[in-house]
């Protein structure tokens, strides 16, 4: 499930968008090995980030991040491959 501006949108969207070689520029295959290779290492890299550093501000106060690995790659395929801009991403 992805969440934009408020709006739910379902796994039948993220289908879609890796579905159409067009869109990513890669088979469904090669996304889900993606996902199964980077996917462990960039959480384990998101949850040691913040421990290893000082803190400037309380915990909580940074920006709520609202996607989730498997909701992010789709969106950095379609980036790499179209030039978009994060409004169109965001649609």
């Amino acid at each position: 499930m992805i969440v934009d501006h408020g709006r739910v949108v379902g796994n039948a969207s993220r289908a879609a968008i890796t579905n159409d070689r067009r869109i990513t520029g890669l088979s469904v295959d090669v996304i889900a090995e993606l996902v199964a290779e980077l996917g462990p290492l960039w959480h384990e890299q998101h949850q040691t980030r913040p421990a290893s550093r000082l803190r400037k501000r309380t915990i909580g106060a940074n920006a709520k991040h609202r996607l989730v690995f498997v909701d992010r790659l789709p969106a950095t395929l379609v980036h790499l491959r179209h030039g978009v801009t994060h409004d169109v991403l965001a649609c």
